[in-house]
């Protein structure tokens, strides 16, 4: 994906919907060569175009997301993988960052079992014999590609790791990390029950933002690992409540 399609993505991501005429002038290109990205990128199924607009063809397609800020979470990834020795047991949601720690730990480490509700990170990974997946019951949510419901949590209850790793929508002081999906945030709270600390995955550009559901990860053991853009602000009021920070 060339670096102009990943600007498209990125400006849809924060915008939603765009004039095509005001994305060529955000690109710096004319609007015949806007078009002509937005085509391509349709033809992938990612974005919709309608009446002189373009915007995401499905904002929970994680195949498309995984190309925002693709080099931010690839360092992420790398730096959360650290924290999994050869040999482990690992928990991981779904999620851009979470896909790509998968990846990461599919390519660099040996006898790594990963349990997930991820029906897309289990076939991300589906190449590697370094990994065995282990995917979760539950109601399927299509467009995420990932299970939610009661039977998560029972599926849960017959596994203990040290290590559950977590995408976010935001994070905010007042409310902690929250998402756009309750039933979602149901399941993360049923694993974070059975692993030994939670590790939310992220890039900077979400600390500030809030999504409409929170995580309800109080008393839990927690870690962020993000990238160097975080504002020392956010570092503070992070460690302040207990919250270790790594930079990747």
């Amino acid at each position: 994906m060339s670096k102009r399609d990943n600007q498209i993505l990125e400006i849809l991501t924060q915008e939603k919907k765009i004039e095509v005429a005001d994305l060529a002038q955000r690109l710096g290109v004319s609007n015949v060569t806007t078009r002509k990205d937005l085509d391509a990128l349709q033809a992938r199924g990612l974005v919709q175009r309608e009446h002189g607009y373009a915007l995401l063809s499905n904002p929970n397609d994680l195949s498309g997301r995984l190309a925002f800020h693709y080099e931010e979470k690839r360092r992420i990834a790398r730096r959360a993988a650290g924290l999994v020795p050869d040999g482990s047991t690992v928990m991981i949601e779904n999620g851009s960052c979470c896909a790509l720690l998968a990846r990461e730990l599919a390519d660099t480490k040996t006898n790594v079992s990963i349990i997930t509700n991820s029906a897309f990170i289990v076939g991300y990974v589906r190449d590697s014999a370094n990994v065995q997946t282990t995917l979760l019951g539950g109601v399927m949510q299509r467009d995420s590609q990932v299970t939610v419901g009661p039977l998560v949590r029972l599926c849960a209850q017959n596994f203990l790791v040290d290590r559950l790793f977590i995408g976010t929508d935001g994070w905010i002081e007042s409310a902690g990390f929250t998402n756009t999906d309750q039933m979602r945030a149901d399941a993360i709270h049923a694993m974070a029950e059975r692993a030994g600390e939670v590790v939310v995955v992220t890039e900077s550009s979400k600390f500030g933002q809030h999504g409409s559901s929170q995580l309800r990860l109080d008393g839990f053991r927690l870690a962020v690992v993000t990238d160097d853009g975080l504002g020392e602000g956010y570092r503070q009021k992070l460690e302040q409540q207990g919250v270790g920070v790594l930079l990747a």
